[in-house]
Parts: structure tokens; sequence; C-alpha cells
């Protein structure tokens, strides 16, 4: 290991306390700094350990700790103890709910900052998106091979945030090669999905809200329902189940929708009771009012609107705007499934800017549920940033 960061006085203590980042603010000094992405020993400002860290020049978050214990060296062993950990941790939801895609690691929120890796089948999605997974990127893989030696292996590390590390967008394959997509996996009472690993949103599909959508079904029973952000359908499969009146998809992707149709065929459920809508979701929400139209239960689930700090306030006015619209559209004793998955958006302030969507909207709500990240998506306690996911059911009035 080559290089030693130094602290400014009193800026060890978010490490005393195992938070993984180290801000560049917090940085004195950097001694004979290593590559991109290597590996470098924190020091508090009196010459003490506090942990092994990732250097990542580029970025704010000018450390990410791979370590506490000054003795773990980060290398494939390494890598392959933490990935062997977090699979063990995943086989009791693997068991209790019989699902067929899972993910993997959750990168800080399981101790291996900026990397995600997602499992469906026996296809394994690698997402790097820091500095220090990228410098390790060969030792990551023969872990893998390891733990999993019989799993083609994918990369899709074709997200914007990796210019903050420095790092070029990137994907292709690792070990093996895909098998034809879309790929079907399978969850929730064997609910079969098709998933596009190549060129899907996140690693292919949303395996977050994998238990958000299996709560939707219980509030569709004869219900008109809307599914804004469609994508390729998930929520609107369990509507269907459900046994809804009518569901109608609304997504800008005509893909997504071709998908969100076949997802429909092969659970063999009622396409007759489903319509699907290629428009941009605000137009259509607009429209809608204009025509004066309701629904019984509208899903709102948008892509991440705040990317970053400063994106906040512009943020909060795009979530205000879908929720005020939807809460107009939906009649009487309607039902709300709103998210957020923008990780600089708090809870208290997503809760507040749906209240204040409802009041400009002349509706009141009431919240029946809050709705969160599955449990292959944890939150590590000292990582609180970990929690990006927050979702309400409101019953409106």
């Amino acid at each position: 290991m080559s290089g030693i960061m130094i602290l400014h006085p009193g800026r060890e203590k978010s490490l005393l306390r195992k938070h993984p980042w180290i801000f560049s603010k917090g940085v004195s000094e950097v001694r004979d700094p290593p590559e991109n992405g290597g590996d470098i020993t924190v020091r508090d400002s009196s010459g003490n350990y506090l942990a092994t860290a990732a250097y990542s020049p580029n970025s704010q978050i000018r450390g990410r700790v791979w370590s506490f214990d000054p003795a773990e060296k980060i290398d494939a062993a390494f890598f392959e103890k933490r990935i062997r950990q977090a699979w063990e941790n995943r086989q009791d939801l693997i068991s209790r709910t019989a699902v067929s895609a899972v993910r993997v690691i959750d990168a800080e929120s399981d101790f291996l900052p900026g990397l995600i890796i997602d499992r469906y089948n026996q296809v394994l999605v690698v997402k790097v998106l820091s500095a220090g997974a990228e410098y390790h990127l060969r030792d990551i893989t023969a872990a893998l091979e390891k733990v999993f030696p019989e799993d083609v292996i994918y990369e899709r590390s074709d997200e914007a945030v990796r210019k903050k590390e420095g790092l070029a967008e990137r994907k292709g394959m690792l070990k093996g090669e895909l098998p034809k997509m879309p790929l079907a996996i399978s969850e929730n009472a064997g609910m079969k999905i098709l998933t596009d690993l190549e060129n899907g949103h996140k690693t292919g599909f949303y395996l977050d809200q994998r238990d958000n959508r299996a709560a939707l079904e219980k509030y569709c029973r004869g219900k008109d329902v809307l599914n804004c952000f469609s994508y390729t359908g998930g929520f609107s499969l369990y509507a269907l189940r459900g046994r809804a009146k009518s569901v109608i998809n609304v997504d800008v992707s005509g893909p997504a929708l071709d998908i969100a149709r076949e997802n429909v065929v092969i659970n063999h459920l009622d396409p007759g009771r489903c319509r699907f809508v290629k428009a941009d979701v605000f137009e259509y929400l607009r429209k809608a009012r204009d025509e004066k139209k309701k629904f019984d239960v509208i899903v709102l689930d948008p892509p991440k609107f705040a990317e970053s700090q400063s994106q906040l306030q512009k943020a909060c006015r795009g979530y205000k705007d879908i929720n005020m619209l939807a809460a107009s559209l939906l009649n009487p004793g309607g039902i709300l499934m709103t998210f957020s998955c923008s990780g600089h958006m708090t809870p208290d302030l997503f809760q507040k800017v749906v209240a204040d969507a409802l009041l400009d909207a002349g509706r009141e709500g009431q919240i029946i549920e809050y709705l969160t990240q599955a449990g292959d998506h944890p939150v590590a306690l000292p990582f609180p940033e970990g929690l990006y996911l927050k979702g309400l059911v409101i019953k409106v009035n």
C-alpha cells in the first residue's frame, strides 16, 4: 500500500462511528498519493490509524473506506469474504420469497463502497461506480468467479456519476456470454417479469421495488388503476393480479411498454383490462386533468429527479407537480402510491412536498402505509445515506 491521508483535527469523528466517506474538506494532507482508486492509509491529525480507504483525487468524497482493520489487505480474498457474507445474508430472503433476482452487493451498505452487484438467475450484473471499485475490478471479478463459479458476469458501469470519479462510462462482458434478452425472472409468489440486462434501467430492473409492487395488489380489486412511469409494467402486473377493473401504463419508452405487454401475457393475466400509453407523464396527467378523467388508484414511481444537492429545489418542484396532478385525478377515497428514489430527498422533506401538493390540489390525504426499499437493499447503521427509496400510500379524500 502506498500513501497516507491525514485528516484535519476533529475530522476523524465520522470514521470513529464507522461512516465510510472522507470528504475533501476534512483532508489536511496526502503523502505519496496512490493512483486513482488505489489504497491509502487514513490517519488522524495525531497520526493514529483510522482506516484503509480507496483514494479518489477527482471526487469531493476523497476517500471511501474499505476496512477499519489495519491488518486487513484489500485483495481478491478480501472481496470474496465480503461477497460471501452478503450472499449469506440474502439466503433467508431468497428462501422465504423464492425470488430468482436479488441484489448481492449494495455498495456502502454491504461495506463495499461504489460497488453494485445484482444477480438475475445465473447472470451477475456489476456496476462499478467509484475509483476504488474500478481499481480493484480484477480482484472483484476473481472473487465473483469463486463465489458464483457457474455464473455469467456482465458489467453495466454506464452511469454518469463515474465522471465525478474521473472514470468513463463502460459496459460489456467480464465472463461468459449473456443469454438471450429479455430474461425472465420470478418474484413474489411466482410473478414472472422480463428484464433487459443490456439496455434496461439500472441493472435491468427495479429490484428495490419488489415488496412495494406486492403491496399494491391489495388496493386494486375492482379499481381503475393508473401506473405512471410504468417502465416494463411491474406494478401493473400486481394490480391485474389483484383483480383491478382496468390498468393504464404510461411511459415515454416504447420498448419498455413492449416488454410490459409481454409481461401481462406470460403471467396469464387479462390483456383486455390493460392499456399502454407512450407519453410524457407530466403531459399525460395534465391532459387527463383537463379531460376530467378519474382513477381509483394512481402509482407514481418517477426516475431520480435530484442527482445532486444543487438539484434538490428543482426536484421538489417536479415531485410537487406530479403529485398535485395525480391527487386531482383521484376519486374520493382513492389511493395514491407515490415514491422518490432521490437520495438527497429526505423522508421528511418528501412527505412535506406531497402534503403541499395535495393542499394545492384542494384535497385531503392520510398516510396509511410507509414504503421503502426491499430487504436485499439494506441500510448499514452508520450509513443513513443508504436509505434512498421513500414511498407513501395515501388515502385521498
